[in-house]
């Protein structure tokens, strides 16, 4: 067997998906199991043991179609048998088509089914503690008889070097990464960032309850913002942040989360990291994100979120296009006070 599995696009997807290509592994050790990944997010993936090469997807294969006609040759030389796509776009479409493998699965798609030997409508509800994204994936696995599901929680895997290293960064700042709680201070746009004046309160509330350091992650660009944020706390919880201390890359940030006592903040990519770390996390989920899709291991693990809905869930009814839309007027309504009961308990669980 020579099996394809295509997750491309945002981080936190290609995290879980890569649980697809463990489960093949365990199920079918002596196949070659390659995954296909924007090649930015091939970090979040690296040395994972159940991955035997990765392919990757250029910005220039979008760019040019020469370039992408020359890539699905490619595909297509590789002669797979068995093909996963966990993406379902027009891109994996084409990959999917020009691999001729024997068997194809992925979601349902009127338009596109006819490439697939199998294929299944996602799930809408959580069926798992893993939540509905790692749940269609686990579906899409068993799109072929007689697989076994093995591990449905998503893992990295950091070298001892990397560990050692991190450990290192935080004794040079005057840190203990034990005592330090890493912040989601931003999300990867507007619409999925907590309004900077309440996550200051958020801030404040925290040191109020223990003596943690805070360090913050954060994107080069969001500098200023991160800044106003820092301003806007109280002197007593500035003495606690740490803005020296940042990640230069995605592997560095996936070493100093994982030093970390826990992290708390805005959902996306660096929760799903924290979780696959085994780091407790705290989310707080924009308003027109589907909590149900990510909020994963709630139940039996120390991770904890909080999303509009659960407080203001007249204001949450309308289609996820208009949520986004109104994604700033909604965030004005998730006031701190709100959720703060809860992290409370998680910090009192899981931090001091």
């Amino acid at each position: 067997m020579k099996i394809l599995v295509i997750q491309q696009k945002m981080i936190g997807d290609v995290l879980i998906s890569s649980l697809i290509c463990e489960n093949l592994k365990k199920n079918f050790p002596e196949a070659e199991v390659h995954y296909l990944v924007n090649a930015f997010c091939k970090p979040v993936v690296q040395g994972n043991p159940y991955i035997d090469k990765f392919i990757l997807f250029e910005d220039q294969f979008r760019k040019s179609k020469t370039e992408l006609f020359k890539f699905l040759g490619s595909i297509k030389k590789e002669k797979y048998t068995h093909v996963f796509d966990a993406y379902g776009k027009i891109e994996s479409n084409l990959v999917s088509l020009f691999s001729k493998a024997s068997f194809k699965a992925s979601y349902y798609k009127p338009y596109t089914s006819w490439i697939y030997q199998k294929t299944f409508k996602e799930l809408s509800v959580n069926h798992s503690e893993a939540g509905t994204a790692i749940d269609n994936r686990i579906k899409l696995l068993k799109t072929l008889k007689d697989v076994k599901v093995y591990s449905n929680k998503p893992k990295i895997y950091l070298t001892k070097e990397e560990k050692n290293s991190a450990a290192e960064i935080f004794k040079n700042h005057g840190l203990s990464g034990h005592k330090t709680i890493m912040i989601s201070s931003m999300g990867s746009n507007n619409s999925k960032t907590y309004p900077i004046e309440y996550m200051a309160q958020v801030l404040d509330f925290m040191t109020s309850l223990t003596d943690f350091n805070l360090i913050f992650n954060y994107l080069p660009q969001q500098k200023k913002e991160v800044q106003t944020l820092y301003d806007l706390c109280s002197k007593k919880t500035q003495q606690k942040i740490n803005l020296e201390l940042t990640a230069e890359s995605l592997r560095g940030f996936m070493t100093l989360c994982d030093q970390c006592r826990a992290i708390i903040g805005n959902e996306g990519g660096t929760i799903n990291m924290a979780k696959a770390l085994d780091v407790p996390s705290f989310a707080i989920f924009s308003p027109w994100i589907l909590k149900d899709g990510w909020n994963s291991f709630e139940k039996n693990h120390p991770n904890a979120s909080v999303h509009l809905n659960d407080y203001k869930p007249d204001l949450c009814k309308e289609p996820t296009k208009i949520l986004k839309e109104k994604s700033s007027e909604l965030y004005q309504a998730f006031k701190p006070e709100l959720f703060l009961p809860k992290l409370e308990r998680f910090i009192n669980q899981y931090v001091n």
